[in-house]
């Protein structure tokens, strides 16, 4: 398909820079192909769901993945870098975008952290160039492995915050507390599961008295998340792999829901994806472990989730691709007209959106 056909204005005036206070007080626009616009609240969530249905929470955690550097080369003077880590290899090994991209290469010897010219247990973190892609994209061969790289990432690296935020402001102490959601548990996303940030522990007070059910997954969200799309059509799209994982007594849980008549609901893009990579064609769930790709464009079956939980998204991104693959192209370029006027706040720290699918699916 044609990008431009997920193309929109949006006025600088729609984003959000810092999110709403509390975390359940942001408002949330229902939308049902066929039906009118509901202007509502997140709070009201419990009361436009089923009891029986399940939310599917996406439960990684954001590290501090943007990592500043000097690239060191026999003959050539100190070079000042930026390394946004998106997808760990190994234990010693992530894959990085870099900048400036086109004046690194293979072998190259990096020093991150605050203090470079110290010994690494000072701040300072010590990697080689291992291979060079295309895009700014990098391996990095860090001198730690495992815990000891973990750790020496978290004092060394900085919460990523997206370009559209972090080009407007800096990163500060609240970041820390609000670009993580409250059931934050497994550490390796370099960005969060946005729709989850509107939860508060109130709200999964009144979704469990409302008898909706509660489950996990996990998608380590990539820094490719960020990228825009360059290609003038889908087919001609990359996405990069995100690691996920999805038990199969979750699986299991999750297939009986619907058995029994109940409603699967993703929050967030990133638990759709990662239910729609373990799904099967009849859309029923299995134990998922390791990398997937999915790239959901209109015209892509979704199979596993019957509604979605999400916030806005930009123009001519996967992510505005995949909602309109869920509750069709017209109905979610209205539906994006209709929160614009309305003065909706978009991106991650904005509001939120619970969307119905075009079909019965």
């Amino acid at each position: 398909m044609r990008v431009d056909l997920f193309d929109f204005d949006l006025p600088e005036a729609s984003i959000a820079l810092r999110p709403p206070q509390p975390r359940d007080a942001g408002r949330l626009l229902v939308v049902r192909p066929g039906a009118a616009f509901d202007d509502r609240s997140v709070r009201d969530l419990p009361n436009l769901l089923r009891p029986g249905d399940a939310l599917v929470f996406n439960d990684t955690r954001v590290i501090p993945a943007r990592l500043h550097g000097i690239r060191h080369r026999d003959g050539s003077p100190g070079l000042r870098m930026e390394a946004m880590l998106h997808l760990r290899e190994a234990p010693d090994r992530w894959r990085a975008f870099a900048r400036p991209g086109k004046r690194l290469a293979v072998g190259d010897r990096v020093s991150f952290g605050r203090n470079t010219d110290a010994a690494c247990d000072s701040g300072r973190l010590d990697a080689t160039i291992a291979q060079k892609g295309e895009g700014g994209e990098i391996t990095l061969a860090f001198d730690l492995a495992g815990p000891a790289l973990d750790e020496a990432i978290a004092l060394a690296g900085e919460l990523p915050l997206p370009p559209y935020i972090a080009g407007k402001r800096e990163t500060d102490a609240q970041d820390a507390v609000d670009y993580q959601t409250v059931y934050a548990r497994e550490a390796g996303a370099v960005a969060a599961p946005t729709a989850g940030l509107h939860f508060s522990d109130d709200l999964f007070v009144a979704i469990d008295e409302a008898g909706i059910l509660r489950h996990s997954v996990t998608l380590h969200v990539g820094a490719g998340t960020f990228l825009p799309v360059k290609a003038d059509d889908t087919d001609d799209h990359r996405m990069h792999a995100e690691i996920g994982f999805l038990d199969q007594a979750t699986a299991d849980a999750l297939n009986a829901v619907r058995e029994g008549g109940g409603r699967i609901v993703a929050v967030g893009t990133t638990a759709l994806r990662l239910l729609e990579s373990a799904a099967d064609e009849d859309g029923r769930l299995h134990a998922f472990s390791g990398p997937t790709e999915i790239f959901i464009t209109p015209g892509v079956p979704i199979r596993a989730v019957d509604a979605l939980m999400t916030n806005f998204h930009l123009p001519r991104s996967t992510l505005f691709m995949l909602v309109c693959a869920f509750s069709g192209v017209e109905t979610m370029r209205a539906a994006y007209a209709h929160a614009i006027a309305g003065g909706y706040r978009f991106y991650s720290y904005g509001d939120s959106s619970l969307l119905f699918p075009e079909r019965r699916r």
